[in-house]
């Protein structure tokens, strides 16, 4: 008995020890040098690849008031639809309504890839009128009314002169 019980508890911790691995899924690369291409962005081994990947996507889709497909899109319904694909969070419609409801706010300082990014209109100060998603290296991704859906630079005097704030879902 004694040495069924040895063999059985051998056999137990092996297996046990053979499913610790973590099943870390290999990376796209061909994927994630086609999205840093489109992106233009240097895309590291620990960035978020799946928000790269699928924000790549949406490069050039046209700018559509009230869309929320890749038929044509607006700032919220971008990255209401990006969020949902990457991260699978509902977010609420407007821009407004994602920074107070669905958010909590960063500084821009303290950005990590997949914030969110809101720019004030230019007559309401304290109003959410633009919202993008934070990748890296003070670059976002968001529905231009005039280019579609690009990637532009915090640092820009335009996205700097309306900066409102940087929301971390909650």
């Amino acid at each position: 008995m004694s040495k069924l019980f040895t063999i059985i508890t051998a056999a137990c911790i092996t297996v046990m020890l053979a499913s610790c691995g973590t099943a870390r899924r290999t990376p796209d690369y061909a994927a994630l040098a086609r999205a840093g291409i489109r992106l233009g962005i240097d895309i590291d081994r620990d960035d978020d690849h799946r928000l790269y990947v699928a924000a790549s996507q949406w490069i050039g889709t046209p700018y559509r008031y009230g869309g929320t497909t890749r038929r044509g899109v607006d700032c919220s319904g971008f990255v209401r639809a990006l969020c949902n694909e990457v991260y699978g969070i509902e977010l609420s419609r407007t821009a407004d309504t994602q920074l107070k409801d669905d958010c909590r706010r960063v500084r821009r300082s303290k950005l990590e890839e997949g914030d969110l990014v809101f720019f004030k209109n230019a007559r309401k100060s304290r109003t959410a009128s633009h919202v993008g998603i934070y990748l890296k290296d003070y670059k976002f991704i968001h529905a231009s009314t005039s280019e579609g859906v690009i990637v532009s630079d915090l640092r820009e005097p335009y996205y700097d002169k309306t900066w409102l704030a940087g929301g971390r879902f909650r």
